[in-house]
């Protein structure tokens, strides 16, 4: 059995772009507690607040219970769930979970197949975090449900796979002259660019595309800010897009305010002259994917 090819396979709600993250968060959980103790269950009751807050913090603004991958994950063949009444889940119902005990773990031929190959865990985990979550995420979502992935086995074989142009970065840093689109930085060591990256719009996960209709130069902080929900595109003058800032980040500092919140309704630094902006469709996607809440009012000067 290809364990990476079915954990690539993951059957998710799917519908005009939307994500739906839910049981690739689950499965990493999952994978992080098998790490951590390989004959451990996950009993609903325990574990319910850790999953609210995974999706809270790396799901769509929509919310959802995490009673839901808890229970459909199971048609999967790589999670089971049992109850005090004995094997199979009471559904997708929070007070049943709890009510009946439910506790879940990988099947038993997972976990017997990543005992045989313990770098299948970090290729499992490699294949969720790149169909699912930007690079700029991996890392802190890795830290987030306690998984210490090994940089040793990364490779991932998979006809399906589409490949990055690895031509995005320059391409896209050029066209924005070497400066972040919202708060105009600009910093190199000699001639080489540090922090400055270039973010898809569209996440790549999601069928983003590798082109400048999709990309925008962004220091780092902004791109993890930008992943994260809190900054957005919102409309603007002719071709010109303003940053949204969210409401729900919360920031008294004066660094939070200088480098976040004042840039509520500023225009978007666009690309040099006769190359266009960002595509309405993409940046639609990331408003109603991505972007957490409201936007905050414009700022005054």
């Amino acid at each position: 059995m290809d364990w990476v090819e079915r954990t690539a396979q993951l059957r998710q709600w799917t519908r005009g772009g939307a994500r739906a993250p839910h049981k690739p968060l689950l499965f990493l959980y999952a994978l992080s507690r098998f790490q951590q103790d390989a004959d451990d269950e996950l009993r609903y009751s325990t574990v319910e607040q850790d999953l609210r807050r995974l999706l809270a913090e790396y799901g769509p603004g929509n919310r959802t219970t995490p009673a839901y991958p808890f229970h459909h994950l199971v048609s999967d063949g790589v999670w089971e769930v049992r109850t005090e009444r004995g094997p199979g889940s009471p559904g997708t119902g929070v007070t049943e979970l709890r009510e009946t005990g439910a506790a879940g773990r990988l099947t038993p031929e997972l976990r017997a197949a990543l005992r045989r190959d313990p770098p299948l865990l970090g290729r499992m985990t490699r294949v969720l975090l790149d169909l699912n979550f930007p690079p700029s995420l991996h890392g802190e979502l890795c830290e987030a449900v306690g998984l210490e992935l090994e940089e040793a086995e990364t490779g991932l074989v998979s006809a399906k796979r589409r490949q990055r142009d690895r031509r995005m970065r320059e391409m896209v840093l050029t066209a924005y002259e070497y400066q972040c689109a919202f708060c105009g930085y600009d910093g190199r060591i000699g001639t080489v660019p540090v922090g400055l990256e270039a973010a898809h719009v569209r996440w790549w996960a999601f069928d983003g595309p590798d082109d400048l209709e999709n990309g925008l130069c962004l220091c780092s902080l902004h791109h993890k800010l930008f992943d994260k929900g809190v900054l957005g595109l919102g409309e603007g003058r002719g071709e010109a897009h303003r940053i949204l800032v969210s409401q729900s980040f919360v920031g008294r500092s004066t660094a939070a305010r200088e480098h976040v919140i004042t840039l509520a309704g500023r225009p978007v630094i666009g690309p040099q002259s006769g190359l266009r902006p960002i595509a309405a469709a993409h940046r639609s996607w990331h408003t109603s994917q991505v972007f957490q809440g409201s936007p905050r009012p414009a700022t005054t000067a």
